[in-house]
């Protein structure tokens, strides 16, 4: 008992240890983000400082006393690979994906094993080894080499604002590629663990292979993508969920483990399950089949920090710093290979997906960036073979620092040689900034301007003053018009404007009315109202009328019934605003509200088609064209916007 006990105390102990190094290294890491690295290359290096090489805050046996750290880690690493391959967003691209994906999947992984075969005498880990073994650790390493970073892809597309046919490939096939990356590695691991352990591998191991396979195949998608829906349809804390979530990760390792142990004594055979396949298949059903969803997304997105913060400073002590120069040479020549065929593959996908010849000479670039997945994989590799497998570890670190050093900065150049960028045209409009011209100077005219500015439009105010008789203001544009004619407003490009603010007296404003809606046809008319008996006579050109003498009445008004969602939809809530938003990603056409990954704080106000508003529900599919009002955070208005738009 007394022994026990002094094992779960250093248990305890190291958990406590790991946890304060943990927190440690996610500040460490934030600092690393103002010399424009990548958060997971903070945590890494922290981890090599307090790993057993350095200064040992994390001894070698924490790894052996907290295993279940990387296992729920790397459930993790599978459950947010499954939540990104969503089908119905990958429809329009899917002759382009598929091509590309069988040129960065196969073609790499088969140009890799022939490269590092012939190269094996330069590689630690694979010389001095026979041929058998040579190519099947050559496959583990291949297999590695195809695996990505959805994470760092969508946050450079995200800081970017990309969108378009090269960024939408790349997505699914990052998403894909990750996927069917742990099928092929599921093969390979299970191939060199009867060449490694003198194994005969015959036709019944085939056999055993296919059934592990298709037994992990079910137990994914059928039993943990049910088991999942338990959590997520529970009443209770989002925090409960997320651990039972985590468990049930935990779980498919545990048993997975069980079962390997149970097969040896009952049938004196191995069955090997492959736990990053069961979980990555209970992710992608729930994903894809359940009405859970968003809530699952949510709760991925509500730990993700505090799991890669474990995950990587675990794995950053487990690189051995004193073999730092050989691993570096080796680490340059694994590089070297992956990077050879990635072009020969992204090639080969190109031609066949018949994609445009820019993109055939830039379609290798997206894919250099490494993270979880890949170290997930090697995790598993230097667990099951000790022998050689620390060595491999160090040098597969290295390959992934290397990676990810270079490869985000790859990936911006190629969206900005492609011209898929939308960094320099940030506003809300479709094709850059949405423009309003403001007719009228007067400090109300510059306040509505400014606050526009700031909510991203181009905003030019037309005064009749002359120039020199007002102090103009430095941070607006202001033109200086003779009369209301066509020819004075062609000067400024007005078909182009998405809106018309009229603040002039109300037969100037008719005037006005009249040009625009027969010359320009633009979307939205607002005047300002003088006098109340006027009212009819703007309704004919399907002006939206603010009439003051009875707005502040309707505004209190309002207040007193619902403060929240007047405060709401005038923008008073903190970090809260309402936007309406057109539709142009042609892979969300068709597709049905519920079916939507929208943010979980994001509500759909209403939708106009055609200039109707629609009665919309959950079953309500979208259209191209459509204007979708919504309601939510600042920061989750831009996550839509992107989504929604070409």
């Amino acid at each position: 008992m007394s022994k026990i006990f002094i094992e779960y105390q250093d248990i305890l102990l190291a958990l406590a240890a790991f946890v304060l190094i943990s927190i440690s290294a996610n500040q460490i890491a934030k600092s690393f983000q103002r010399w424009h690295f990548p958060l997971i290359t903070g945590m890494i290096f922290t981890g090599i400082v307090a790993g057993p090489y350095v200064i040992n805050l994390i001894p070698e046996s924490t790894s052996a006393k907290l295993p279940f750290i990387s296992e729920m880690a790397l459930a993790f690493i599978a459950f947010a690979a499954g939540s990104e391959l969503y089908l119905r967003e990958l429809r329009s691209r899917l002759n382009s994906i598929k091509w590309n994906t069988f040129g960065q999947l196969f073609v790499t992984f088969i140009a890799g094993i022939i490269l590092l075969v012939v190269l094996r005498d330069y590689i630690p880990f694979l010389a001095d080894k026979t041929i058998e073994a040579t190519i099947v650790i050559a496959a583990l390493t291949a297999a590695i080499f195809v695996a990505r970073s959805p994470a760092s892809a969508i946050a450079v597309i995200k800081e970017l604002k990309a969108k378009g046919p090269f960024t939408q490939t790349v997505m699914g096939v990052t998403v894909v590629k990750d996927f069917l990356v742990i099928v092929l590695f599921s093969i390979c691991l299970s191939v060199a663990q009867s060449v490694l352990n003198g194994d005969e591998f015959n036709v019944v191991s085939i056999i055993f292979l296919i059934g592990e396979l298709i037994l992990s195949f079910l137990l994914g998608f059928y039993v943990l993508g049910n088991l999942l829906k338990i959590p997520l349809s529970l009443k209770t804390k989002g925090w409960i969920k997320v651990f039972l979530i985590l468990m049930l990760g935990y779980g498919a390792y545990y048993f997975s483990h069980l079962l390997y142990e149970q097969s040896i004594q009952v049938a004196g055979h191995t069955l090997h399950l492959e736990p990053l396949l069961i979980c990555i298949l209970g992710s992608f059903y729930i994903t894809n089949y359940s009405n859970y969803r968003t809530e699952f997304i949510k709760r991925l997105h509500d730990v993700q920090n505090i799991i890669y913060v474990a995950f990587f400073t675990m794995t950053g002590a487990m690189f051995d710093i004193s073999v730092i120069g050989n691993v570096i040479g080796v680490a340059g020549i694994l590089f070297a290979i992956r990077i050879s065929t990635m072009i020969i593959g992204s090639y080969i996908g190109g031609v066949l997906a018949r994609d445009p010849l820019l993109h055939l000479n830039l379609g290798w670039m997206p894919y250099i960036t490494q993270a979880g997945v890949a170290l997930g994989l090697m995790t598993v590799v230097s667990t099951n073979f000790p022998e050689w497998g620390h060595e491999f570890a160090t040098t597969i670190i290295a390959l992934v620092i290397i990676n990810q050093l270079i490869g985000p900065p790859m990936f911006k150049w190629s969206i900005f040689k492609i011209g898929e960028d939308r960094i320099r045209a940030s506003g809300h409009g479709s094709e850059g900034l949405k423009e309003v011209i403001i007719v009228g100077f007067e400090s109300l005219s510059l306040a509505l301007g400014r606050q526009l500015t700031e909510n991203g439009w181009k905003v030019q105010i037309v005064t009749f003053k002359r120039k020199g008789s007002i102090d103009e203001p430095s941070d607006l544009t202001i033109k200086y018009f003779h009369e209301i004619s066509k020819e004075e407003f062609d000067l400024i490009n007005a078909y182009k404007a998405e809106a018309f603010v009229m603040m002039l007296s109300d037969d100037e404003n008719l005037q006005l009315c009249e040009l625009v809606y027969t010359e320009y046809g633009t979307k939205e008319i607002i005047v300002r109202l003088n006098h109340h008996h006027n009212s009819p006579r703007f309704m004919e050109y399907d002006a939206k009328i603010v009439d003051p003498s009875t707005a502040i009445v309707s505004l209190l008004d309002h207040f007193v019934r619902s403060p929240q969602a007047t405060s709401l939809l005038l923008g008073m809530e903190e970090n809260q605003d309402t936007r309406d938003i057109e539709l142009l990603n042609p892979d969300l056409h068709g597709i049905a509200l519920r079916d939507l990954r929208l943010p979980s704080d994001v509500i759909v106000l209403s939708i106009t088609r055609t200039g109707q508003s629609i009665i919309s529900h959950g079953y309500t599919r979208l259209r191209i064209r459509d204007i979708v009002t919504i309601v939510g955070s600042i920061k989750s208005l831009e996550e839509v916007q992107f989504k929604f738009g070409k």
